[in-house]
C-alpha cells in the first residue's frame, strides 16, 4: 500500500526525497520505496522519519485497519 501520507508530510515541509533520506540516514531509493509502498522500513527508520517531519508513528505509518487488526 503506498504511503501517500509520508509523501505529503515530506512535501508539505518542502523536503525532496534526497533531503529526507540524508537527514535519517538512508538512500534515496529507500524513501521511494516506502512511499511506493515496496519496502517496509524498520521502527527506528520510522521513528527517525517522524522526528524529522515532526509527525507521530500514527500519523505516518498506521491506519486505523492495521490498528484493529
Amino acid at each position: 500500500m503506498k504511503n501517500l501520507r509520508l509523501k505529503a508530510a515530506r512535501a508539505g515541509m518542502d523536503l525532496s526525497q534526497s533531503d529526507l533520506a540524508e537527514a535519517v540516514g538512508v538512500s534515496r531509493q529507500t524513501i521511494s520505496a516506502i512511499e511506493k509502498g515496496d519496502y517496509n522500513p524498520t521502527i527506528n527508520l520510522c521513528i527517525r522519519i517522524c522526528h524529522v517531519l515532526g509527525r507521530t508513528l500514527d500519523d505516518l505509518f498506521w491506519t486505523d485497519e492495521e490498528l484493529n487488526d
